[in-house]
């Protein structure tokens, strides 16, 4: 036996997996609260306590862990334009696991500096203009920063030829230099920024968040909790060189507080359409902060209206605004009751409903001399034909299958290009994290793994 210990320090469960790499198999998983707060060994210890009761005493070859903890990776962006090197930041910041706090263009005033100081970033990405474009933004951004009070590493990815005078604008600080995220107009480079964030990650912010005591304990935290979901997706559409993947998938975690979306695809426009807006890059996630089972249940209510989740639930409006309120108050209860049952069930069609339409593509009917036309904004994910689904709510619920088919395309919002229908795999014993640590030294046995124990729905029509 070969048994590897693979560890998910979650912001509200320590997650712990055992699996055999002579099978490969899945030994087991046990779950704690992480107590981050007092001692995250605590946790730590009673979660290893009942995964021993399961699968024994081993003697483990290998420790690996990743970490969402104490509020994960959070990070600040700011770029030129909105929709271009601003967006290209966010979009590096999220594909590296971290969670985008805000985002910012143009210059920053006095009041950002203010707000910059007061949310406390664990890094701030500054990017602006494409190399041999624009300087003064960036530039001018470098010294509203230099005046922040707070201290956090800042990542310098903008127009090269304002490098230098960044980094030496910022001298005394924790500086580091990447290459463009976007080095000519409608071109993305975010890897070696991606790059760096997890090595900062992996040197800095582990200490920051008081896991450095845990990281000694085993071979290392190796990155964030969604880097290590992501790493799963692209490892399970992939495959590797002797064991081919399911090809293009779309991926949601929907957890009480967040809902992250995965697509592994490219997502070129149809033969009517043409694309408008940055590349997307083919591994995409996106993180929709409002919208959540518990703490963010009232973003649910806000974002679908309570209309919906009465349709959905078949309770009244009284009792959705009631029942919704008292969730987001109290966010460790547990739905005790057919009622409560059923809006947790109308939460989360929902929010995966929201989170997926906004982490799609949609198309924008425009009229030239020809007549009618269309352009693509985002992704093209309507021939994507694997979903996969995880979070506890999802997966502790028996209706689970039915939940995720709301992350199809309806024809009620007929400009979405949301997939039309796929095969729904479920991942019922919260193995993607663990299986995206895994992957990074055994990609073979992490992908054996994760297709024996995904269960399998078949097409949904």
């Amino acid at each position: 036996m070969q048994p590897v210990l693979l560890i998910d320090f979650g912001s509200t469960y320590t997650k712990v997996t055992a699996v055999d790499l002579s099978g490969p198999t899945l030994l087991g998983t046990a779950a704690h609260f992480t107590t981050v707060e007092t001692d995250i060994n605590e946790g730590l210890n009673n979660a290893l306590g009942e995964l021993s009761k399961k699968v024994g005493t081993l003697d483990y070859t290998a420790r690996y862990a990743c970490s969402s903890a104490a509020g994960g990776l959070r990070m600040i962006t700011s770029g030129l334009v909105p929709e271009l090197t601003a967006e290209a930041a966010r979009l590096a910041s999220l594909g590296a696991g971290a969670k985008v706090i805000k985002v910012y263009a143009y210059e920053l005033t006095e009041e950002d500096i203010e707000e910059i100081d007061a949310l406390k970033p664990d890094i701030f990405l500054l990017t602006g203009g494409t190399d041999g474009g624009n300087r003064a933004y960036i530039e001018q951004n470098a010294r509203m920063l230099a005046q922040c009070k707070t201290r956090f590493p800042i990542l310098v990815a903008g127009n090269r030829s304002s490098t230098t005078t960044c980094l030496r604008i910022l001298e005394g600080r924790e500086v580091t230099a990447c290459p463009n995220v976007m080095p000519k107009l409608g071109a993305l480079n975010i890897e070696p920024t991606q790059n760096e964030i997890r090595a900062l990650f992996l040197e800095r912010i582990i200490k920051a968040k008081g896991l450095s005591t845990a990281a000694e304990l085993i071979d290392g935290i190796l990155m964030p909790t969604p880097a290590a979901v992501l790493s799963a997706m692209e490892l399970l559409s992939g495959g590797t060189k002797t064991t081919p993947g399911l090809g293009e998938l779309v991926g949601v975690d929907l957890g009480g507080a967040t809902t992250d979306i995965y697509s592994i695809a490219a997502g070129h426009p149809d033969h009517d359409a043409v694309m408008k807006g940055l590349p997307e890059p083919y591994a995409k996630r996106t993180v929709e902060g409002d919208i959540g089972m518990r703490y963010s249940a009232l973003g649910v209510l806000e974002a679908v209206g309570v209309e919906r989740l009465a349709e959905l639930s078949g309770l009244s409006e009284a009792q959705v605004l009631a029942m919704t309120e008292h969730i987001s108050a109290q966010p460790d209860s547990l739905p005790d009751t057919e009622d409560y049952a059923a809006l947790d069930y109308a939460i989360a069609c929902a929010a995966i409903e929201t989170a997926v339409t906004r982490h799609a593509g949609h198309l924008e009917e425009i009229y030239t001399p020809t007549g009618p036309a269309y352009m693509q904004m985002g992704k093209n994910l309507t021939g994507v034909t694997k979903l996969v689904v995880t979070g506890g709510a999802i997966i502790h619920n028996q209706q689970a299958p039915l939940i995720a088919r709301h992350a199809f395309y309806t024809e009620s919002a007929p400009f979405s290009l949301k997939p039309k229908t796929a095969d729904i795999y479920i991942d019922r014993r919260y193995i993607l994290a663990s299986m995206g640590l895994l992957g990074q030294n055994h990609p073979d046995a992490a992908l054996t793994i994760m297709k024996k124990e995904l269960e399998y729905h078949g097409t949904a029509e």
